[in-house]
C-alpha cells in the first residue's frame, strides 16, 4: 500500500471516529438538556397555534406587534383560569363538605353502616382491612414520606408551564423578525417554497386543535348526559372535567372514566356501573372512529396514519408524544411533499383545499 493510499485511509477512520464521538456528544446533549428541549418544543407547537390569531388582532385592531401578542396572551390566559375556576370553586366546597362528613363515613365503613360500609362488608374490603391493619399503617406511613418529592414535583410542573409560556410569547413576538431573516436568506424561489411550508404547517396545527376540541365537546357533552340521566350531583363540573382530560389523546378518555365513575360509585352502585360501561364503550369508539375521522378531516391525514402516528408516538415518548403525534405527522407529510424526491410527492396526499395566496402578509415577511 503506497503512502498516498495509507494517508487515505487514516483520513476516512479520522473522519468515522469524529463523526461518531459528534454523534454521541450530540445524544449526550440531548439527553442532559431533554427537560428544556420539551419545553421549548411544546411552546413552539402553542407558538404555531397562537401566531395566526395575533396576525389577524395586529392587521384589524392594532398595529404593534407586541401589543397585539400580549392582549392574544391574556385573553388565552383568561379563558384558560375561567374554566379552571369553573372546575375547581365547585370541586374545592365539595372536597369540604366530604372532609366535614369524613369522620361520620369512617365510623359508618367500620361499622359497616350506610353505602360505603354496606359496599365494603358486600366486597369483603371491611374484614380484610381489619385482619391486615398493621400493614395497612405501614402502606400509610410509607406513602407519606414522598410528600418532599411530589412537592418538589408540583413546583417543577408550575415552573415548566411558566416556562412554556414565556417561550411560546417570545416565539410569536419574534415570528416576524425569525422567519424575514430566514426567507431573506433562502432567496425568492427557495423562500416561496419555505412560505408555503409555513401555511401548511400553521393549519396543520390549528387544525389538530380544533378538531381535539370538538372531539372533547363531543365526549363532555354525552358524559353530561348520562351523569344527568343517572342522577350524578355536580354533572355539569364533572363533564367539564372530562371534557379537559379528553384533550389528551388515547388516555385522556380514560382519566376521564375514572373522574366520572368515582362520581357516579360515590352516588350509588347504579350509576357507577352505567358510567363505566359508557366509557368503556365511548372510549373505543372515540380512539378508533373519532379521532381518526375528525382529525384526518382537520390536519388533512388519512384515518390509519392518524391511529397509527398516535399509537408508535405513545410507546416512543409516552404522554408527549401522544400528544404531537397528529401534527408531527402531518407535518411530516408537508415536508415530504415538498422536499421528497418527485415519486414520493406525486404519491403524498395534498390537502384537500388548495393553496391560496396570503395577501395580508407583505412577500418576504411571514411564513404564514
Amino acid at each position: 500500500m503506497s503512502d498516498a493510499d495509507v494517508r487515505v485511509t487514516a483520513r476516512r477512520t479520522l473522519i468515522v471516529i469524529g463523526l461518531v464521538l459528534a454523534t454521541a456528544f450530540a445524544l449526550a446533549f440531548v439527553y442532559a438538556t431533554r427537560r428544556v428541549l420539551v419545553w421549548v418544543v411544546v411552546a413552539a407547537f402553542f407558538a404555531v397555534a397562537l401566531k395566526p390569531l395575533v396576525d389577524r388582532v395586529q392587521r384589524r385592531l392594532v398595529r404593534r406587534r407586541a401589543l397585539a401578542t400580549l392582549l392574544v396572551f391574556l385573553a388565552t390566559l383568561v379563558v384558560v383560569a375561567a374554566l379552571a375556576t369553573l372546575i375547581l370553586v365547585p370541586l374545592v366546597d365539595e372536597l369540604g363538605r366530604f372532609a366535614d362528613r369524613a369522620p361520620e363515613l369512617l365510623r359508618d365503613a367500620r361499622a359497616g353502616r350506610g353505602p360505603l360500609g354496606q359496599l365494603l362488608e358486600r366486597t369483603g374490603t371491611r374484614r380484610y382491612a381489619s385482619e391486615h391493619s398493621d400493614q395497612l399503617r405501614d402502606l400509610g406511613t410509607r406513602l407519606r414520606q414522598p410528600a418532599v418529592g411530589v412537592l418538589r414535583g408540583i413546583v417543577e410542573t408550575v415552573a415548566g408551564l411558566v416556562t412554556v409560556v414565556v417561550l411560546a410569547y417570545l416565539m410569536v413576538l419574534e415570528s416576524p423578525r425569525i422567519t424575514g431573516g430566514v426567507l431573506a436568506a433562502a432567496g425568492d424561489g427557495e423562500g416561496e417554497r419555505l412560505r408555503r411550508v409555513g401555511r401548511a404547517v400553521s393549519r396543520t396545527v390549528t387544525g389538530y386543535l380544533s378538531g381535539n376540541l370538538l372531539i372533547s365537546v363531543i365526549c363532555g357533552g354525552l358524559t353530561y348526559l348520562v351523569l344527568a340521566l343517572t342522577g350524578v350531583p355536580f354533572a355539569a363540573v364533572i363533564a367539564l372535567l372530562v371534557a379537559v382530560a379528553d384533550l389528551i389523546p388515547l388516555v385522556g378518555a380514560t382519566l376521564g372514566a375514572v373522574i366520572a365513575a368515582g362520581a357516579g360509585f360515590l352516588h350509588s352502585p347504579t350509576a357507577g356501573v352505567v358510567v363505566l360501561v359508557f366509557f368503556v364503550v365511548y372510549q373505543q369508539v372515540e380512539n378508533h372512529l373519532l379521532q381518526p375521522l375528525i382529525l384526518s378531516r382537520a390536519v388533512r391525514l388519512n384515518p390509519l396514519t392518524v391511529l397509527v402516528s398516535v399509537l408508535l408516538a405513545a410507546e416512543l415518548a409516552g404522554l408527549l408524544g401522544a400528544l404531537l403525534a397528529i401534527p408531527a405527522a402531518g407535518i411530516v407529510q408537508t415536508l415530504l411533499r415538498e422536499y421528497g424526491p418527485d415519486r414520493l410527492r406525486r404519491t403524498t396526499p395534498g390537502p384537500a383545499v388548495p393553496d391560496r395566496p396570503d395577501r395580508s402578509a407583505a412577500p418576504g415577511r411571514e411564513l404564514g
